[in-house]
């Protein structure tokens, strides 16, 4: 797979600076724009405004940005104290900034515990401490996006085993590569199948309103030479009444302690439809996303978005009246019991009880 995967990665540390790079991804698929992000302002509207989308890749993305803001920002302090109460805050604004991905917490978790280990005890902080935390951090912002390559590949591993020679398969948004550090989670298993002569057939749904089948997954499935075709959401249960699709491949963003899964809008009608039509649904992602302070997916704080997603973002012209009211979750929440299986880099899971 490595040999014939040509994308870019979505999300980079820069070797000579501190500074993040991200593929703009609301300019794609017309253009394949890179960001240079050194500041925290830059970094949370790339978060919020889906520059950098998809759980792992937003986790990614809040590490190395939060290594970045720091190395640039504290510096000059040297009271132990206040520049462990500027990180705290500094992480919890980036925290704030897409409150349904659970990666993006504990990716900078991750940050904050090392960071709080390695504080611990201080009082002053001379030049040389400063130079060891940011080295210790830039460390570990890259170590979670090596982590999560590796997660990704051994998630196409397992997943593989699920499709056979001409498989069919439907997802949604996207899961692939573009939101995750490398591959994808719903998707890798889809490129292994492609780079392993199966030639699997992929229904992409549109995903309303951003369009990130349309624009994204389309994009790098075509990109990798996988046979794609672009279906509106509401096309799903036609293909699925005429016998058309043999499983659903979807990735997640949380799943809750008893198994309920948060991903994009209109994954649930989708388990929905596949549970009538008994076709398999297979939900995707690395054990990251698997949040056991959550109890249920009524637990799932789901992130409104504006309105303008909906009536005006990809259209010439407003499409709908002025003063309409709108309701835009940027997810839905897919009950356990119709989750076929869960597939994460430590395997396949019938019940989500099996891998805690």
């Amino acid at each position: 797979m490595e040999q014939t995967f040509s994308l870019p990665d979505v999300v980079s540390l820069c070797e000579e600076e501190d500074s993040l790079v991200i593929l703009d991804q609301t300019q794609l698929p017309a253009r394949e724009v890179f960001l240079k992000i050194d500041n925290e302002e830059e970094l949370i509207d790339a978060i919020v405004r889906l520059k950098v989308r998809g759980a792992p890749a937003i986790g990614v993305a809040a590490a190395a940005g939060l290594y970045v803001c720091f190395a640039r920002t504290l510096a000059n302090i040297t009271s132990a104290q206040l520049m462990q109460t500027e990180f705290q805050a500094l992480a919890n604004r980036i925290r704030a900034s897409r409150p349904t991905a659970v990666n993006l917490s504990w990716a900078l978790d991750r940050m904050t515990v090392l960071f709080k280990q390695w504080i611990a005890g201080k009082d002053k902080i001379s030049s040389t401490d400063f130079q060891e935390i940011k080295t210790l951090l830039r460390v570990e912002a890259v170590r979670i996006k090596e982590e999560d390559i590796e997660m990704c590949k051994q998630i196409a591993q397992h997943g593989v085993g699920l499709i056979a020679s001409g498989s069919r398969i439907l997802t949604h948004c996207n899961a692939g590569h573009l939101a995750v550090s490398r591959y994808g989670t719903a998707l890798a298993p889809i490129y292994l199948a492609q780079a392993c002569g199966l030639n699997p057939k992929v229904y992409a749904d549109e995903t309303r309103p951003l369009l990130q089948g349309a624009r994204l997954t389309a994009y790098e499935l075509m990109r990798f030479g996988v046979d794609t075709t672009l279906v509106c959401d509401n096309m799903a249960a036609s293909l699925m009444s005429q016998g058309m699709i043999d499983m659903i491949m979807v990735g997640c963003d949380r799943i809750a302690a008893n198994g309920d899964v948060a991903n994009k809008i209109g994954t649930c009608g989708l388990a929905v439809l596949a549970h009538y039509y008994k076709i398999p649904f297979y939900v995707l992602g690395p054990t990251s996303t698997f949040d056991p302070h959550t109890p249920t997916g009524k637990d799932i704080v789901i992130e409104q978005r504006s309105a303008s997603e909906v009536t005006d973002l990809h259209y010439i012209h407003r499409m709908a009246p002025e003063h309409v009211g709108v309701y835009n979750p940027a997810f839905d929440v897919t009950p356990a019991a119709l989750v076929t299986a869960y597939v994460t880099e430590k395997g396949v899971f019938r019940q989500i009880q099996d891998f805690q």
